[in-house]
């Protein structure tokens, strides 16, 4: 007797997959955000992400939590009540002597023990260096999933969390779900989210978690704290306005130009993955979805095609000026101005006709 024919496979993907969240995990409920700060600093990216949080938790109709972790009297109480003022509803805090410094060890058992004890079912981070650390060591522990460097965040109909981020070098957007485990992890880097308008409240709920760690269980010591001696200087993921360059300027060289220009209108200035593939330009200079993310109110680029994993860079400015020989270029897409002419030589007229009409005062005032 012949076999019956196999039934072909499910489809793959979120259509084809069932979720059945265990039991242990249906009471995990409310959206946290992690407020990353060393010394009394808050990070912005922070702030960034409260601002996304208060969405998913508005859209899941639970409250969001701010979780601030750190020495005391270091600021952890003053950032939490910080945190109210951009719309957390109430904040986790853990005070101790061995997070005075971030390590991961420390920091990662704190996190573990908090969402243990009180059970999000979304937990967010900055993409900085301290939270990816974080966030990798916490997920592990917690086995569960973490999509890094998220673009976009939402809330599927049934309630999960759909964090969207690039892939294939920055060619393709995909969105990942992790449907059976809890707590739902993603980072976002800084710039990606924009900044929630900041309204004076009163701080709401305080948790304050008992942290029994001591410096003996820590294998990691802090011998001495040494500042960033780039702390004091303009940040590219955080100017309003910003010239870039890419391989349309023809050369190293001609990428005086761009900074000619960033200098006369108080900018800061960049370029494109090709640019620091090629040499021309530092890694910390790139834009985009492998470099730095903005948001400036005005953005000039010139000589950028404008693939996705840049487009991904700079979407949220206010402003794009897009400038290239090619009409059919990518940027076009997405730029609110366009012109199809050669930077090369339009760069030193825009550069010497804003130097004639800004004052020093007004250039600086360009971006207001």
């Amino acid at each position: 007797m012949a076999e019956a024919p196999k039934k072909p496979a499910a489809a793959g993907g979120r259509a084809g997959t069932k979720k059945e969240l265990p039991e242990h995990f249906k009471d995990y409920k409310h959206v946290w955000v992690f407020i990353e700060q060393e010394r009394g600093v808050v990070h912005p990216v922070s702030w960034e992400l409260l601002g996304a949080g208060r969405d998913l938790a508005n859209k899941l109709g639970v409250d969001l939590a701010a979780v601030v972790l750190g020495a005391p009297g270091g600021g952890v109480k003053e950032a939490a009540a910080e945190a109210s003022c951009y719309g957390a509803d109430l904040a986790y805090i853990v005070e101790s002597d061995v997070l005075t410094d971030y390590r991961n060890e420390p920091y990662a058992r704190a996190m573990t023990e908090l969402v243990n004890t009180y059970k999000p079912e979304i937990l967010l981070l900055g993409a900085t260096t301290l939270g990816r650390d974080l966030a990798g060591a916490v997920a592990t522990t917690l086995l569960t999933g973490l999509t890094a460097d998220s673009t976009a965040l939402d809330v599927d109909t049934d309630g999960s969390l759909a964090a969207t981020r690039p892939t294939f070098g920055g060619s393709l957007l995909c969105t990942i779900y992790t449907l059976n485990y809890r707590p739902q992890m993603a980072t976002v880097r800084p710039r990606v989210m924009s900044m929630p308008d900041r309204v004076e409240r009163p701080l709401g709920r305080l948790i304050e978690h008992t942290f029994t760690m001591v410096e003996d269980d820590v294998v990691t010591k802090v011998l001495s704290f040494i500042a960033d001696r780039e702390s004091d200087k303009s940040s590219l993921a955080y100017a309003d306005v910003v010239v870039a360059g890419g391989l349309g300027l023809g050369s190293p060289e001609n990428f005086q130009l761009v900074r000619q220009l960033a200098s006369v209108l108080g900018a800061e200035y960049g370029c494109s993955r090709p640019v620091v593939q090629k040499g021309w330009l530092p890694a910390e200079r790139q834009i985009g979805q492998t470099g730095k993310t903005i948001r400036p109110r005005l953005y000039i680029a010139a000589g950028i095609s404008g693939a996705i994993q840049h487009r991904v860079g700079v979407e949220g400015a206010d402003l794009i000026v897009a400038i290239n020989t090619d009409k059919n270029a990518p940027i076009f897409d997405f730029a609110h101005v366009g012109l199809v002419t050669d930077a090369v030589r339009l760069l030193p007229a825009l550069t010497e006709a804003f130097r004639k009409r800004l004052s020093a005062s007004t250039s600086e005032r360009i971006a207001s």
